[in-house]
């Protein structure tokens, strides 16, 4: 995918599902450097990745103006949008440490940009915070990053750990989404 400064760092696709009852998840764990997103397709036996990748809004060592880097994000996910057609979206919530207000500020930007490409495109959003994405992937709402990697490889079956852990934070929000939809009980643990 080449979409100008961005650059993405991508996984090797898997064939689309030619199921009629398969259904495509865009995952994204958004951030203003790195973006994590990932497709999956759910309906078979076990959900498939079709592209899991990075969205980086700048090169390394530089620092464009921040509706650059907005921009950047924005132009990225419509092209992944429009490229692997997925009919809903699973987005991490935002979370900001109260002393870091800033920081809310500036990923409550990159999150509008991603709903925007969503509606634009006619997706439905669902937001999950990150304390119940771990729970259902991990069964504990604080598992660490590395668990999350694990949980998420032997979910999916993956040969080797998702990196890096942006690419495994929009697996298990895809993956959040399809388990809270299809086990019976998962809503209300």
């Amino acid at each position: 995918m080449d979409c100008g400064s961005q650059s993405h760092d991508r996984s090797s696709p898997a064939p689309p599902a030619s199921s009629a009852r398969s259904r495509r998840i865009l995952g994204v764990d958004p951030g203003l450097h790195a973006t994590g997103y990932a497709v999956i397709d759910v309906g078979g036996r076990r959900p498939l990745i079709v592209e899991a990748g990075v969205i980086r809004s700048s090169e390394p060592h530089t620092k464009p103006e921040l509706a650059t880097r907005i921009r950047s994000v924005y132009d990225s996910i419509v092209e992944v949008i429009e490229q692997l057609t997925p009919q809903v979206m699973s987005v991490e919530q935002l979370y900001a440490h109260y002393a870091h207000p800033r920081t809310a500020i500036l990923m409550a930007h990159v999150r509008g940009v991603i709903f925007l490409a969503a509606a634009q495109h006619h997706l439905i959003v669902h937001s999950y915070n990150a304390t119940r994405i771990k729970k259902t992937i991990t069964g504990s709402g604080r598992a660490p990053k590395d668990q999350i990697q694990r949980t998420v490889q032997r979910e999916l079956r993956l040969a080797e750990l998702p990196e890096p852990p942006d690419v495994a934070d929009a697996l298990a929000a895809a993956l959040c989404h399809h388990y809270l939809q299809v086990l019976p009980g998962a809503k209300g643990s």
